[in-house]
């Protein structure tokens, strides 16, 4: 058969995935054509609902990583501190310590 891939545990059929993806993306189409007809484009539907608050700035409505991790940080912030330390923001020494930790890794799994 042509397309057909066998394995040990069943089949792949190239030709079923393209149909099936073709099947989908059709199913996908159409659902967005019948989608809602009274959304207006450049109107207040537009603009985001903010608990019925008017048009606040980004400013004023920005809401920080500090703040949504507050209580994570706070609890783990004994674990955090040296790590702030080693961060430094060059991708050169995130590459050595991937290097070095890749090293490690296959000198203990070679030793095994």
């Amino acid at each position: 058969m042509i397309g057909l891939l066998e394995t040990g545990s069943g089949y792949w059929n190239a030709i079923t995935w393209v149909i099936m993806v073709i099947a989908v993306g059709a199913a996908v189409i159409w659902l967005r054509n019948h989608g809602e007809d009274k959304y207006k484009k450049d109107t207040d539907q537009t603009k985001p609902f903010l608990s019925g608050n008017p048009e606040i700035s980004k400013e004023d409505s920005h809401v920080s990583a500090s703040h949504i991790y507050w209580g994570f940080t706070e609890a783990l912030k004994h674990y955090y501190q040296p790590l702030i330390k080693l961060h430094t923001g060059n991708i050169n020494d995130y590459s050595g310590w991937i290097v070095l930790v890749m090293a490690i890794i296959f000198i203990v799994v070679g030793v095994s």
